[in-house]
């Protein structure tokens, strides 16, 4: 709600614990729930009164979800398949179709997601917003190269559809754009078409980042996915090892859906002595070592392979009550290997990051999208427990090695960003700022605008 605004249409309703998958704000929301496309005009229209934004399956980490001044129209209900063209593998749905609906439809049918992030359960919508990414971005770019068209709803009540011909600006400032360029209500996705559901996929033990790096570079001309996971807690002879895997799809056949029934789920919170150092590194160890015993190659099905926490109901409930911040970087090519080396010895001496850690390198295919985060380089992400002023001046030593380093941070795991830093990290932002619908906004935008 603007400043000053008490009004609100009776559309909305206000709802208690609306948060992010990070949990660490807890804000009453106006949420409203449209279950189809025509319904929106009347949502979105009433700008002096509050701003909006659409959302989804809420699964950024920050704020970038959050609309707490104003109001949030969830997208859930409008998740229909509208077209297909199985000769191209074209497919065009509604904003709030998940991408775990939009694979239990393609992938008995021989097609796959051009990238996907490491959760399925995230929309359609919320995929070109965030311009998510996955382990092939060397290989196949970010979401946003993939889109060949995009519905959007503006506040003046005008349906556009953009491409990378029709309107190319508005269309640019949409992919990545945040969800604030308008209400995406459609996308139409190039899939990419495949023999199999399932992947061989080989892990490799690395000891040291000189190792990483070889196999980064190795990898990337025979492997379509590659990541690794890092220890962010060994130090000493430890430092820097991990578990490197790359993979390819097989050509078996074998076109099984995923099942979205999860069999284990977080009942309630984990207790804070769960995230200590200690604990953390036991972890750490056992998992490097079980992991070192089963290396080589292994016949996978895509839901396991990218992705292990889906089938993990909750699990973001493991970092306790208070909540997590996740923290993801990019730092170019040149920069990267000392870099990233910086960042890591901070991260080991403060104690304070997960088991969840990734690293991988990104390829050089530019995004369309104007403040799209993937880009040429290598990104690091982890998760850190909430320790309240602890975590945040880590973060904020994170943000200068990283600054200085010409990197950039992900907005849909944020929650804390400065306005200087976004600026840093998005140069093309004063482009965008042309394209924003007034009626739109966030947490995260009055955050790094003001």
């Amino acid at each position: 709600m603007t400043k000053g605004s008490n009004s609100m249409s009776s559309d909305f309703a206000k709802r208690d614990g609306v948060r992010s998958w990070g949990r660490t704000s807890n804000h009453s929301q106006h949420v409203a729930r449209p279950r189809f496309r025509d319904e929106l005009n009347g949502l979105i229209g009433d700008a002096e009164a509050s701003s909006r934004l659409a959302s989804g399956l809420r699964r950024s980490y920050g704020d970038s979800c959050l609309n707490s001044d104003g109001a949030l129209i969830d997208m859930r209900g409008l998740d229909r398949l509208i077209a297909f063209d199985d000769r191209t593998g074209t497919l065009c749905a509604e904003a709030g179709a998940s991408l775990s609906q939009i694979l239990a439809f393609s992938a008995p049918r021989g097609w796959f997601l051009p990238t996907t992030p490491g959760t399925r359960f995230v929309t359609l919508g919320g995929a070109v917003a965030n311009d998510v990414h996955g382990k092939n971005h060397h290989a196949a770019g970010s979401f946003g190269r993939h889109i060949e068209s995009i519905g959007l709803l503006r506040s003046d009540g005008a349906r556009r559809i953009l491409s990378p011909t029709a309107e190319p600006d508005l269309f640019a400032a949409t992919i990545g754009g945040l969800g604030l360029t308008g209400i995406i209500e459609w996308a139409e996705l190039r899939l990419e078409r495949i023999a199999s559901a399932y992947l061989d996929v080989e892990t490799i033990p690395y000891r040291c980042l000189a190792e990483f790096w070889a196999l980064a570079e190795q990898s990337a001309e025979n492997f379509e996915h590659t990541v690794a996971w890092i220890d962010c807690v060994s130090r000493g002879t430890k430092f820097g090892r991990g578990l490197f895997s790359r993979a390819n799809w097989r050509a078996d056949d074998a076109l099984d859906a995923h099942d979205d029934r999860t069999w284990k789920s977080i009942p309630c919170d984990a207790p804070v002595f769960l995230l200590d150092r200690l604990a953390i590194a036991g972890f750490n160890e056992l998992y490097y070592r079980k992991s070192c015993a089963r290396r080589g190659l292994r016949r996978q099905h895509y839901a396991s392979y990218f992705y292990p926490l889906d089938a993990l109901r909750g699990w973001n409930r493991l970092y306790g009550r208070r909540g997590m911040f996740q923290y993801q970087c990019v730092i170019p090519r040149s920069e990267a290997r000392e870099a990233i080396a910086i960042l890591l010895d901070e991260i080991t001496r403060s104690g304070q990051a997960s088991f969840l850690a990734v690293l991988k390198t990104f390829g050089e295919l530019a995004s369309p999208g104007l403040l799209s985060f993937p880009r040429a380089g290598v990104t690091l992400a982890l998760d850190f427990p909430n320790r309240g002023m602890d975590t945040l001046r880590l973060m904020s030593r994170l943000d200068a090695i990283v600054e200085e380093a010409r990197g950039a941070l992900y907005p849909a795991k944020d929650g804390r960003m400065t306005g200087k830093m976004f600026r840093h990290s998005f140069p093309r932002w004063r482009e965008f700022v042309v394209h924003r619908d007034p009626a739109m906004s966030s947490d995260f935008w009055r955050r790094v605008s003001s």
